[in-house]
């Protein structure tokens, strides 16, 4: 399949910049076979059966976006520069690859201090990432990092205003356990406290799987045969008692539904092996496209994704292309609120579409 298949003209007014308020009010489309339905995020009690389970990432969003000082001794006395840093990734070495700006005002060995508890030295450079070294651990890290950082939103809500304090709230998952992601599970931003009592209620259930997601989602698809398309990766994991819930509700004839394209991901990652779910933790940097044979998924909640990119690649595999054509005119004709911060879709394909 082509690039251009997974191309839609989007309106600027559509991309949202801040979320609804409360959660849980952001509108929700619900294609469900052939029909489309609009409402709200509240109407999911109209929507799940008792038994279908919900799959939740339950990753911690960490404010990886640093803005520091570099200080260097010269001729005309100390010299500063201003740094910018992404953070991406813990190493193995106990460094952070991460992005720099500018990369080349900065040299190993050199120190970047963010605030008076939080500094970081760098170690060395690879592949136009740079590698850091901080000055603390463990919890004294995440305390400062928490006080000096911001959160790391994506390229099209950062280019149109900074990141503030709400975001820390905002951007952040009501059930954020695990620290680790440059970027939040967005279709989960959607549930609050009151909306999960209420579907718990109703005989929903719910296992959470963690896969931190990385600042790779973001990347551009820049071939136009998408089979040449490298995936990025990320880690994730599966453990055993989620794995067993997971099992013992297809079992019983119940919908397993992941909340996002990272918990799909995940799932569908640790079933590859049998064709059924089992614990698994890793990389993975499956690619969902067109012709994919879902093991786990029964159905998706998800927001509004970018033309082009992979996420719309595997929602069309979740759908149908074509049908996923149908469901983003009506949402841009509904004007439906698009990305990150936008709108939801619950998308649940023809062969699930029985009461």
């Amino acid at each position: 399949m082509r690039l251009s298949d997974f191309d839609f003209e989007l309106p600027e007014r559509l991309i949202a910049t801040r979320p609804a308020v409360p959660r849980s009010s952001a509108r929700l489309l619900v294609a469900h076979g052939d029909s489309i339905q609009d409402g709200h995020v509240t109407d999911l009690v109209k929507w799940l059966r008792p038994g279908d389970r919900l799959v939740l990432n339950d990753t911690r969003v960490i404010p990886a976006r640093l803005f520091g000082i570099r200080q260097r001794d010269s001729a005309q006395g100390l010299v500063e520069a201003k740094i910018e840093v992404t953070l991406l990734e813990p190493q193995g070495d106990g460094t952070w690859a991460a992005l720099i700006k500018p990369l080349r005002k900065l040299k190993v060995g050199e120190v970047v201090r963010f605030s008076d508890d939080l500094s970081a030295t760098l170690k060395k450079v690879a592949d136009g990432q740079g590698h850091l070294h901080f000055n603390c651990e463990g919890d004294d890290f995440d305390a400062a990092l928490n006080a000096a950082g911001a959160m790391p939103l994506p390229p099209y809500i950062a280019a149109k205003r900074p990141a503030d304090a709400q975001d820390k709230t905002d951007y952040q998952t009501v059930w954020a356990k695990t620290s680790g992601a440059v970027a939040a599970p967005t279709a989960s931003l959607h549930f609050d406290k009151p909306l999960l009592k209420d579907l718990a209620a109703m005989g929903v259930t719910f296992s959470y799987v963690t896969l931190h997601v990385g600042a790779g989602t973001f990347l551009p698809v820049k071939v136009d045969d998408i089979s040449e398309h490298k995936m990025h990766s990320e880690w994730g994991q599966v453990t055993a008692a989620a794995a067993a819930e997971i099992a013992q509700t297809k079992a019983d004839g119940g919908r397993v539904i992941p909340v996002g394209t990272t918990a799909l991901r995940l799932i569908e990652t640790a079933a590859r092996a049998k064709g059924e779910i089992i614990a698994w933790e890793g990389d993975t940097d499956i690619f969902i496209t067109p012709g994919f044979t879902f093991h786990v998924a029964d159905a998706l909640m998800t927001n509004f994704h970018l033309p082009k990119s992979t996420l719309m690649m595997l929602v069309s595999a979740v759908m149908g292309t074509d049908r996923i054509k149908a469901i983003y005119d009506h949402a841009i004709a509904s004007e439906y609120r698009f990305f990150s911060y936008g709108d939801a879709s619950l998308l649940i394909p023809m062969s699930q579409n029985s009461d």
